[in-house]
């Protein structure tokens, strides 16, 4: 009986020993990762260590992309300021300019009529540029309510249906849990998601599914998948910095104006693969 006990208390301490070392070893991962700047991994749910790890990852990163955002929007801020401050003179000059020709110009008048039209046109352009960025720093605090995920859903697909059938592109949903509930604001996250929805028709994309789904821990996942035109490895790490595009008309401030929308819902929005295969953006609201 008691050369039993021996063994039995024995194989415990080994497998405790074993189980804290490769406790250990994962720590030691996701503190390398860390200091790589790497946050794409996750840990099986299965124990509640690993749960509190990927707790600790998502604190993290959320932390990160938040520092991330302030500081754009303090530059962005501050671009703003001067850049209005500059060009509003020179095109409110060059509309009055354009308007005050006299005898002894009369030689020259329709190349300075053009020039200050260039100058007006040009100054206009950027104004618009500049305000459609201040839109960055300062989107409104969001007015959440209780909103079935299934109806958040169906007004997106409803609204984009047009732009969708111009480009010969399905839009579908699967709801992958039963009555899923978000407190969210719909306006904003209706953003969020045709912005998506946009992007991958831009994309040249036939096929947009959008699937929703509550995870074990609570967690409330929205996936964007389309088969279009792969992000460009070397812009996928880029894509949420404002101004940052890799389309000819683009303004480059749609993801990253999402992520913040995200962000003020405690969630995040990430890229999540874009390949020859499909394109997929999660979110994730805890």
């Amino acid at each position: 009986m008691y050369i039993i006990f021996v063994i039995v208390f024995v194989a415990i301490v080994a497998t405790a020993i074993i189980v804290r070392e490769r406790d250990r070893r994962k720590v030691e991962y996701m503190l390398d990762a860390f200091e790589d700047g790497e946050y794409n991994f996750r840990f099986d749910d299965k124990s509640r260590f690993n749960r509190t790890l990927n707790r600790i990852k998502w604190i993290v990163d959320r932390r990160r992309s938040q520092n991330e955002t302030e500081s754009w929007s303090k530059l962005i801020r501050v671009l703003t300021h001067e850049i209005m401050n500059t060009v509003g003179p020179i095109a409110s000059l060059s509309d009055t300019l354009s308007r005050y020709t006299n005898d002894e110009m009369l030689k020259h008048q329709q190349d300075i009529a053009a020039g200050l039209e260039t100058i007006g046109s040009s100054s206009r352009g950027l104004i618009d540029f500049v305000q459609n960025y201040r839109e960055l720093t300062g989107v409104a605090r969001p007015i959440k309510k209780p909103l079935m995920v299934r109806d958040l859903i169906a007004d997106v697909i409803d609204l984009t249906s047009e732009q969708c059938r111009e480009a010969g592109a399905l839009c579908s949903f699967n709801e992958l849990s039963n009555d899923t509930l978000i407190y969210a604001d719909q306006t904003q996250l209706s953003r969020v998601l045709i912005n998506l929805v946009s992007n991958a028709i831009e994309a040249g994309a036939s096929q947009i599914t959008i699937t929703s789904e509550l995870t074990a821990d609570s967690q409330t996942i929205i996936r964007v998948r389309n088969n279009g035109a792969p992000i460009p490895v070397s812009s996928q790490q880029q894509i949420f910095i404002p101004f940052y595009t890799t389309k000819q008309q683009g303004n480059g401030i749609g993801l990253s104006l999402s992520r913040q929308i995200l962000q003020a819902h405690n969630g995040t929005l990430e890229l999540s693969s874009s390949d020859a295969t499909s394109t997929e953006f999660v979110l994730t609201f805890r």
